[in-house]
This record gives structure tokens, sequence and C-alpha cells, in this order.
């Protein structure tokens, strides 16, 4: 699952210093820590939901899915997304993550 936005591909494009420095600073987060790929995966969509952020949602769901973490794990962080974020920003998230399953085929 190697999708890309169209905005972020011209960003990359228009700015590929920026791009490739914001990419690093991405991998050195990620590096640093003892927490797995997937923790992290979850993580950052759990975050994605709180700010309701529907691309960033979007998107840790898709990266999720092609790593390997399962619809259901999927649908069980959005869920638990209720009580701290609320309940409009999960059910607006979980759309945005089952449109994701759907159009993954899952």
């Amino acid at each position: 699952m190697s999708y890309l936005p169209e905005i972020y591909k011209d960003f990359k494009k228009r700015f590929p210093k920026v791009a490739k420095a914001y990419d690093a600073l991405g991998d050195s987060c990620n590096d640093q820590g003892p927490l797995d790929k997937k923790c992290q995966r979850l993580i950052k969509l759990g975050i994605s939901i709180g700010i309701n952020s529907e691309g960033a949602v979007r998107s840790h769901a898709r990266q999720a899915l092609g790593e390997g973490v399962s619809v259901s794990e999927l649908r069980h962080a959005v869920l638990m997304a209720t009580t701290t974020a609320g309940f409009p920003t999960m059910i607006a998230a979980m759309k945005w993550v089952e449109e994701v399953i759907k159009k993954a085929k899952i």
C-alpha cells in the first residue's frame, strides 16, 4: 500500500529538501524507542483521530493494513478514542477507517 496523496507528491516535488528532512525526522523518532512498528502505527492513528485529521486517519489506516495490522485491531483502536476524543470524533474516524478498509477490499 504505497499510496501517496497528490498534495504530498506535489509537496515533495516543490520542496524536496524539506520533504527529505521531514521523512528523516519521522524515521529518527520511530527508531528512538522500544515500541514496535505496529504499536507506533496504532499510536499515530490515535493521535490522528484526536486531532480530527481525516487525511492522517486515512493515511495511518492504509499504512497499518499494509503493515499487517488486522481490521479488528484497527477498529478497536478507533473505538478506544470514544472516551478520550469524544463520540463524534470517534464516529467520524470510524467512517474514514471503514472507507479505507472497503477500498483495500479486506
